[in-house]
């Protein structure tokens, strides 16, 4: 599982999900996708626009957990049923 820490940095920030989209030219709704990790894919050049806006590193926005540790304490999405 990769964790996303964007909330993390933008509450550390006080900069809103608004203000980093306007700074990033990344549309509102991909901002809060990422926000609340419920994003499948990012976009590399999206990444590279967040750090610079953020003044961090990739590593500072994500992190690998492998999946034991990070559902130890929470629920496995459930697969959709076809």
């Amino acid at each position: 599982m990769i964790k996303i820490y964007l909330s993390t940095i933008l509450e550390r920030d006080g900069m809103t999900q608004i203000e980093l989209s306007r700074k990033t030219g990344i549309r509102p709704a991909t901002i809060n996708e990422l926000f609340n990790e419920k994003i499948e894919r990012i976009n590399l050049e999206y990444l590279s626009k967040i750090c610079e806006a953020l003044d961090c590193q990739v590593e500072d926005l994500l992190q690998y957990i492998p999946d034991e540790e990070y559902y130890k304490y929470r629920r496995r999405p459930q697969k959709k049923k076809v």
